[in-house]
């Protein structure tokens, strides 16, 4: 009977042998190979630079890494929060149009807008050379002005890009809450200030928590903004350790730290929120009630709103439209054309291989039912919160290994160089778009199916549909809408990547995001403009259609 038992448990834990649970669990081992390779060449260098490291720039990059973390928390917490909480619990003026601008600077990558502040107050920019002329001012040494390049200043530029995660997830768990809670504590007497510390923000913590996880995760995976600022972190160090040192596996230790920041995080993040479980009492629970905000209250709060809104939306997309507009000549340069249909090329194929890869695993483990399939699943997010420099290092490394060998052997079966097949074209950048966002198209994918009744696949398998024919025939037609936005998200943050893209594109090969850094690298933000704007104008169709989607709510 034990015996029994234990073959039972067995039989559960081991994937069933069918194509779907077989290709959920290749799926899964792909977007899981470029971590385990990124370990893998850490733990096995070629030449162990570890204590060079530990004893030079490591500390640094790390500092300054942590640095940034603790600074863009603090704000986008309370930026995020605090707009939250405004738009939630009161009227005033432009509070509607405010509720869904205060999303716009999601469309705006940071370092498009690092780009866009210190072109505007830098030294040689319009701020400080009209206080010279106003001022008659003739160098700096006759002035103070805050420095642009700092680590101060990449604080704010990458607060303001990335406050938008807290305030989504903020907005919604306050207004999910009952307006009855804060019925009872104005009957004790509780004052604004009160509500918001005794009953909004404990209720909200975990939604804030969360929102705050993602930003910093956003951060460390940074590299146009602190790179264009001057600051040194971790994601640098990979890039200088392995592209101007020429060690990998220096780089790969590199990572390893990254790795393990991240998984530092997500698990302090899940502890933070481990026992904070919040529930409505009834369906019916009576939404919360709008306070007016009359007069100088209610401009204050516009005001405060205000603020992150044009740092993070409204003075990069002006810099960049004013060039834009006094450089007619770039928006037909045939660089810009080239980037466009190459960004169009990869972005594309990575969003349709990256959904439909979540929609088979998906489906593969609800086939498969308990199994080996269902405990990968989770796994496959990791990928997202691996920052781009990391993926790029776990995928390069072993595929350029593998394409060498791959042309030897095809060289001497045909007589004629193929070529590097996987790393001397774009396939490397989409394999890295597929595993980066995978968990973004798995989590959209994943909760389509559970909206859907079980009753109907049951009945389309009672007429005779096998699992192919159900999934075509019942499935995709109610998922279309879903499918279709996860499809658009995964092209916009494509399109946005950096890291991935500057380290596995093809030699000359440019996208949007590359053309933009390059150009802005060259202190060129005229010819940088047009392609800036494009990749502005691709994430505001996802937040608008992000917007539609939480007005419908």
């Amino acid at each position: 009977m034990p015996e029994q038992i234990r073959q039972q448990s067995r039989a559960r834990l081991l994937p069933r042998p069918d194509g779907w649970s077989l290709g959920a669990v290749l799926i899964a081992a792909l977007v899981l190979a470029p971590i385990l390779s990124v370990v893998w060449i850490a733990f096995h260098p070629v030449e162990n630079i570890w204590p060079h490291l530990l004893s030079t720039v490591l500390p640094r990059y790390l500092g300054n890494t942590l640095y940034l973390m603790a600074g863009v928390a603090l704000l986008t917490a309370s930026v995020g929060t605090g707009a939250a909480w405004l738009v939630a619990m009161y009227r005033f003026p432009l509070s509607r149009v405010l509720d869904y601008a205060l999303l716009f600077p999601l469309a705006v990558p940071a370092y498009v807008g690092a780009y866009a502040l210190a072109d505007l107050f830098d030294y040689s920019g319009p701020v400080q050379g009209g206080l010279r002329g106003l001022m008659g001012w003739q160098s700096m040494r006759d002035y103070w002005f805050p420095e642009v390049r700092s680590r101060e200043v990449a604080v704010l530029v990458l607060s303001a890009a990335l406050y938008p995660y807290v305030y989504l997830l903020a907005r919604a768990a306050f207004r999910e809450q009952s307006g009855a809670s804060y019925e009872v504590a104005r009957a004790l007497g509780t004052g604004p200030w009160g509500l918001f510390r005794r009953v909004g923000l404990p209720l909200a913590r975990p939604a804030i928590a969360a929102g705050v996880a993602l930003a910093l995760m956003e951060t460390v995976a940074d590299f146009g903004t602190v790179e264009h600022f001057g600051v040194q972190t971790l994601t640098t160090g990979i890039f200088s350790t392995w592209l101007t040192a020429g060690n990998a596996g220096g780089a790969a230790q590199i990572a390893s730290v990254i790795l393990t920041l991240i998984f530092l995080l997500l698990a302090l993040e899940r502890l933070s929120r481990r026992n904070a479980r919040y529930h409505r009492m009834s369906r019916g629970a009576r939404p919360i009630v709008q306070a007016e905000l009359r007069g100088a209250r209610g401009w204050l709060a516009t005001g405060l709103c205000l603020v992150p809104f044009t740092l993070g939306f409204l003075l990069p997309v002006g810099v960049m439209l004013g060039h834009g507009l006094r450089n007619p000549g770039a928006w037909v340069s045939p660089g810009l054309a080239q980037a466009l249909a190459n960004t169009l090329t990869v972005g594309g194929t990575a969003a349709a291989l990256t959904v439909g890869g979540a929609i088979f695993l998906v489906y593969g483990v609800r086939m498969a039912g308990r199994g080996l399939p269902r405990l990968v699943l989770p796994l496959t997010t990791v990928g997202y919160a691996a920052p781009g420099a990391v993926l790029a290092l776990g995928f390069l490394v072993p595929l350029a290994a593998l394409d060498h060998r791959l042309a030897d052997a095809l060289e001497a079966l045909t007589g004629h160089d193929p070529g590097l097949l996987l790393t001397g074209t774009a396939a490397a950048l989409v394999l890295a778009y597929v595993v980066r966002f995978f968990g973004v198209a798995q989590g959209a994918v994943d909760a389509a199916f559970g909206r859907i009744s079980p009753s109907l696949p049951m009945a389309a398998r009672s007429l005779g549909r096998g699992p192919g024919g159900t999934l075509g025939a019942v499935y995709l037609p109610l998922m279309r809408g879903s499918v279709a936005t996860a499809l658009l998200v995964v092209f916009v943050d494509c399109v946005k990547e950096l890291p991935a893209t500057l380290l596995l594109r093809p030699f000359n090969y440019n996208t949007l995001a590359t053309r933009v850094h390059e150009q802005a690298s060259l202190e060129r933000l005229g010819d940088a403009a047009p392609a800036a704007l494009l990749v502005m104008l691709v994430g505001l169709a996802a937040v608008a259609l992000l917007a539609r989607a939480n007005r419908s709510r």
